[in-house]
């Protein structure tokens, strides 16, 4: 489990493409790392399977993690968001983040807003009913809060909706996001806390026993 708050930003040394799957070796800048530890890599939940005491790990990705994520587009020199996962003593400052990716989104607008950054992220529209304003939403693995969101609209010919975020200088200049061009695929993951709301809402009493075994 994580908390979308970045603590580095790692830098893609080598991708190597192989039977469907992928190996990328990242320098993520941090010197105590054990094999088999999870690190949120822009978002996505992946595990160190071998390390140097500097800091560089290597991460294999499957099939599975290059279809439903964004990593796929990952170069060598590209600039990563970095999470290790959170402790029992941690403080969480940003949101319970699973690193399970919902979707990929697309960065569409980028503008100055005095010293902050006003961006827009297309999303589509199986994600609407997760996402409120003012909610939490992770972007690359940042736990970010939804200012607005803008309904029927259409990207490359697929429906979805844009939320507005505006991005502080702080989280700007220590992520990836500055880095991002426009049309940039971006790893999305909505609050699972509305997830199982909708999960409750959905199921009947009746349902419910049954599911219990307590039916008659």
């Amino acid at each position: 489990m994580f908390s979308g708050i970045i603590e580095r930003v790692g830098d893609v040394q080598s991708v190597s493409l192989r039977d469907r799957a992928m190996d990328v070796r990242i320098a993520t800048h941090f010197t105590d790392l054990t094999e088999g530890e999870s690190i949120a890599t822009n978002g996505v939940c992946l595990t160190v399977t071998r390390f140097t005491p500097e800091g560089v790990a290597d991460f294999h990705l499957s099939g599975e993690t290059l279809a439903r994520t964004a990593l796929g587009d990952l170069v060598e020199g590209a600039r990563v968001n970095l999470e290790r996962a959170v402790s029992l003593n941690t403080r969480l400052s940003g949101h319970i983040v699973q690193g399970h990716v919902d979707a990929v989104g697309r960065l569409t607008h980028v503008a100055e807003a005095g010293e902050s950054h006003h961006l827009r992220i297309f999303m589509p529209a199986s994600l609407r009913r997760y996402v409120i304003e003012k909610g939490s939403i992770t972007i690359n693995g940042i736990s970010l809060t939804v200012n607005e969101v803008h309904d029927d609209v259409c990207h490359d010919g697929q429906e979805g909706f844009e939320i507005s975020l505006m991005i502080i200088p702080h989280t700007w200049t220590h992520t990836d996001l500055s880095t991002l061009a426009i049309g940039a695929k971006v790893n999305l993951e909505v609050d699972m806390m509305a997830k199982y709301v909708e999960t409750l809402l959905r199921h009947t009493p009746e349902e419910e026993l049954r599911y219990r075994g307590d039916a008659r």
